[in-house]
Parts: structure tokens; sequence; C-alpha cells
């Protein structure tokens, strides 16, 4: 079986098993425990969120650890909402954000909220969003790469628009944390999350950042730890492990970009022989994430699809795993405008840094066979 849903989920990296292992066995402690098993697992801790704020380009006060993205989305909104910048109750967010800013959104009482649709090219429209804007808008959610199309939202644009207007800004940075420099953005969101295991580190860790100058209000009241943003013994072996494997990536951004743009422009070309079949969603090449690839094959399903490379030994996907269980299209397919039939025929393809070129070659000719034999 050969692996093609990297924006699901990574494999462990050989290292971070490493550092997670022995931060577990030596480093064991309870990092809000005063002795000294307890000191020593709070130093690591510490260690790791400065090491982490250098890489972002943050405050480390403003950053916190969590159980992964969707908590991280969770816990963001609630914080911005506790401490919005003046009296509202409007939130504008994207319409194909992942499925937990959708689930927290739902359950907000007494808030109205605008979602606005992507472009052709899958981008949030700019002066769509200008034009949302009302007096009541304290909030506004973008995230920055869409983890079904690959999209890289114009997130410099969006941060000047709501600072113009005094509004919070909040993006998931799951998709581009560990994939693109984020130093030049996070300064200009209020909060944003990211999550360790889209960059092969564990699962069941992530983190928080929220603008230090915000003074927001636990949604947990009663909390210790981490300053009282959440509850629960902090996860140390975890976010060692995410912080080692977060410096080892960032260091292999250019090779690994220019790596899946080889493999992105290679399987478009084995496309060929059904191109007038295939409909890439996808951005200008400086706003679009190579390694993710969103597109449907006309006249046929993307579940369909997705179970006959399985069966044929390659593993992609329909979309969001967050979301698949629920039987429902992709959220990006309706943000796009698709029709009930052109969603269902949505797949994503998307690459590791340990994909190969030959087995791309290979997919692209599976997927190629696949529909030929389907519209004989």
């Amino acid at each position: 079986m050969i692996y093609f849903d990297f924006a699901a989920t990574t494999p462990l990296d050989a290292e971070a098993a490493e550092v997670f292992l022995q931060a577990s066995t030596e480093f064991f402690g309870n990092s809000s425990s005063l002795h000294d098993f307890g000191g020593q697992s709070q130093d690591l801790l510490e260690n790791c969120r400065e090491e982490l704020a250098n890489l972002l380009g943050i405050n480390k006060k403003g950053l916190y650890f969590t159980s992964g993205g969707s908590e991280g989305n969770f816990l963001a909104i609630e914080a911005l909402l506790s401490a919005p910048k003046k009296a509202g109750k409007h939130i504008i967010a994207g319409m194909a954000e992942h499925s937990s800013i959708h689930g927290i959104l739902d359950r907000l009482e007494g808030y109205s909220i605008t979602y606005l649709p992507l472009n052709s090219s899958g981008l949030i429209d700019i002066e769509e969003l200008a034009n949302a804007i009302t007096p009541d808008t304290v909030l506004v959610i973008v995230q920055h790469v869409n983890s079904e199309i690959g999209t890289i939202q114009p997130l410099e644009d969006i941060a000047r628009i709501c600072r113009e207007h005094d509004i919070h800004f909040h993006s998931d940075f799951v998709q581009s944390f560990g994939k693109i420099e984020l130093k030049k953005i996070t300064p200009l969101v209020s909060s944003f999350s990211f999550s360790g295991h889209k960059i092969y580190g564990p699962k069941g860790v992530g983190g928080v950042y929220v603008d230090p100058a915000i003074s927001w209000r636990a949604f947990f009241p009663g909390g210790s730890h981490e300053r009282g943003f959440r509850p629960g013994t902090v996860n140390v072996p975890a976010i060692a492990s995410m912080t080692a494997v977060a410096q080892k990536i960032h260091d292999q951004l250019v090779q690994c970009h220019g790596h899946f743009l080889q493999l992105r422009a290679t399987l478009m070309e084995s496309l060929n022989p059904i191109k007038d079949s295939v409909v890439v969603f996808e951005a200008a090449p400086d706003s679009q994430l190579p390694s993710i690839i969103g597109l449907r094959i006309s006249g046929v399903e993307g579940q369909w699809m997705m179970l006959e490379c399985n069966r044929y030994g390659f593993a992609i996907s329909t979309g969001s795993a967050c979301q698949i269980g629920m039987q429902a299209p992709a959220k990006v397919t309706q943000a796009l405008g698709l029709s009930p039939q052109e969603a269902k025929e949505f797949i994503r393809i998307s690459f590791g840094k340990t994909t190969k070129m030959e087995d791309v070659v290979k997919l692209g000719e599976t997927i190629v066979d696949i529909v030929m034999k389907f519209k004989l």
C-alpha cells in the first residue's frame, strides 16, 4: 500500500519517536508538581515553548499547548470572543473552514454568522469580505491553507481589513505549520492553531497562539495548567516530540517545496490521457501549497475512486478525515459552488516528504486505467 493522504496525517518521524520515548521515561513528572521531577518536566516544557515561539516568530507568553488543531480552534475562538475589541455579535468565517470551526460556530448562541464562499481559484474574495463587515463584526475566521485543495489564503489583506475595523482575526494554521515559513504571518493575526501529527509528530498534541495583549477569560474556569488556558495534565513528551520534528522540518522547507512541485507536475502529466474529464481546484503557484491536489473526475464518484485506488494499493481520500465519517461532501465543494453531483466526484491526493516520483507515476496511471475501464 502506497500512502497519498499526508494532509490527513503523517507517520511519526523516527527521531521524534525517540524524543517522545526519552521524555516519557526520563521527564515523566507532572510539570505542575513542585518536586524535582516536576521541575525537570517544567523546564523541558518551557524550553519547548521558547523553541517553538522562536521558530514561529511569536511571544512565548501567548503560546499554549493543546491536544491538537480542533481543540485549539475552539479555545482560541472562545478566548477572542471573551475579549472583543468592541461590542457586537457578528462573525465572518470562510465557508470552507475545517469542520471543527463549523462545529464551534454552530453552538454559539446570540451571534449571527456570515459564511464567505471561495472564488474559482479557491480563495476568499477580499472585496466580498470587506462588504460583509458590519459595525457589529467582532471576529473574522479564515484558515491559512485549505486542507482539501491546498490554496493559501491572502492573510495579509484580510489582517489589514480586520485592523482597520477593530476586529479580531483567527486563522487555522494546521495545514501551513511546518510547510510554509510563517514568521511574516504570525504577527498579523489575533490567534492561530496548529497540530503535531500533520508534520510527522505524535497525534494528540498541538498548540494555540493568542496575542498576549488580549485579556481573554478562560473557557474552563479553575484550570491550573497552561496558565489557565485549558485543563488537564500537560503532555510534555508529545510536546517535546512535536518541537523536535518542527525544528527538523523547518530546515527542510525549501527542499520539500521543490520536491512537491515536481511531484505535482508529474501527477498532472500522468493524468493527461483523461485531462478532458479532470478538473483541478487550485490557485496560482504563489497561492498554492503544491503537496495537496483537490480534483474531481467527471462522471466518477470520489468515494468509488478512493475505494478502487485502495484496491490497487494506493491510499487517497475524499477530503478532511474529520468529516468523512459523517458521509458529507468536503466543505470546500460547497464553498466552490459545486453541484451535489460534482461534489460527490471530489478526491484529494496529498504528498509527503517520503513520496517517490515513480509512485506518483504509478498512481496517475492507475487512476487513468480505472477511469478508462469505468467509461467503457
